[in-house]
């Protein structure tokens, strides 16, 4: 059997975990994948993707459903030639996928708003956003000032877009705090802006001037600064899963002839800080994706 993953950003290393898991998966039960996509969150190109894994006849599809009706048809289009869908990272209410795999995206997004809200009781602070209307992370951004809203406090939030490419990112923040000095704090919502957050806060000594920071995810460049101190907090959503389960549930529907398999699964919340982030930069291992070398495996 061979599946088909469709992602909106094909090299963004958040998703290095995720292939290492659908990779190891395929080990364990003799299956492959294909990982295909977009490289910008290009929804057209998803949509091609998605069509082109159904034409070649994969085994199932999972798909990161950033977009809230273009993968409506696609998705009834497999289920009625019995080819599996299942939704990862991202999940578009309305879809017939047959499970999502993935974090609580809007809940996490209201937790992570309360962390901010204890952080910066008042002032300005800033939300950056790769690629704002995206499910895999506007419903975070939605969550937070949510969470702002309702606290009360005199915080006067700022939503930025940085861009799906990681360089445009950092420049987009850098810019902004050059332009914006008297900001209280900077958080984002993804990890390409959280690692971008996290070198402007230490380019610019920021931590010393009381401002303060969080994200998400663990890029290598996120887990070093936090464990330096350089920002408060970010979140981990086991990325790794998000492509181990996929695997797993689309062999079982298979395997089962859809008497079992699909399940939804809230890959988790998990904030770090400078101390609970110690394991994470003391172990090199493909579940975060800081390491190739072998996974899950037979016994």
């Amino acid at each position: 059997m061979r599946f088909t993953f469709v992602n909106h950003v094909t090299t963004n290393p958040f998703f290095v975990p995720t292939k290492y898991g659908a990779e190891d998966a395929c080990k364990l039960l003799g299956c492959s994948y294909q990982w295909t996509g977009s490289q910008s969150s290009n929804v057209n190109e998803m949509v091609n993707a998605t069509n082109s894994a159904i034409t070649a006849g994969a085994a199932g599809i999972a798909i990161a459903l950033v977009d809230l009706k273009a993968f409506n048809s696609p998705t009834d289009k497999a289920l009625a030639k019995n080819i599996p869908v299942v939704g990862y990272n991202a999940d578009a209410a309305g879809n017939n996928r047959l499970a999502y795999i993935g974090q609580d995206l809007f809940v996490s997004g209201q937790e992570m708003g309360k962390r901010i809200v204890q952080l910066v009781p008042s002032g300005d602070v800033a939300l950056f956003i790769a690629t704002p209307g995206s499910l895999n992370i506007q419903p975070r951004i939605d969550g937070a000032i949510d969470s702002i809203k309702k606290s009360g406090k005199p915080i006067k939030y700022h939503t930025i877009a940085t861009g799906a490419a990681v360089p445009k990112e950092l420049s987009t923040i850098d810019a902004y705090w050059q332009g914006h000095q008297n900001t209280k704090g900077l958080f984002a919502v993804d990890g390409g802006s959280t690692a971008s957050v996290a070198q402007v806060m230490k380019k610019y000594s920021l931590p010393g001037k009381g401002v303060k920071a969080g994200g998400y995810d663990l890029d290598p460049k996120t887990q070093a600064l936090l464990a330096a101190g350089q920002i408060d907090f970010t979140i981990d959503q086991q990325p790794y899963l998000q492509g181990f389960l996929p695997v797993l549930e689309l062999y079982l529907i298979k395997a089962s002839g859809t008497l079992t398999g699909p399940a939804d699964v809230n890959t988790g919340l998990k904030f770090l800080d400078k101390g609970t982030i110690v394991p994470y930069n003391d172990t090199k291992s493909r579940y975060e994706g800081t390491s190739s070398s072998a996974g899950v495996s037979k016994g």
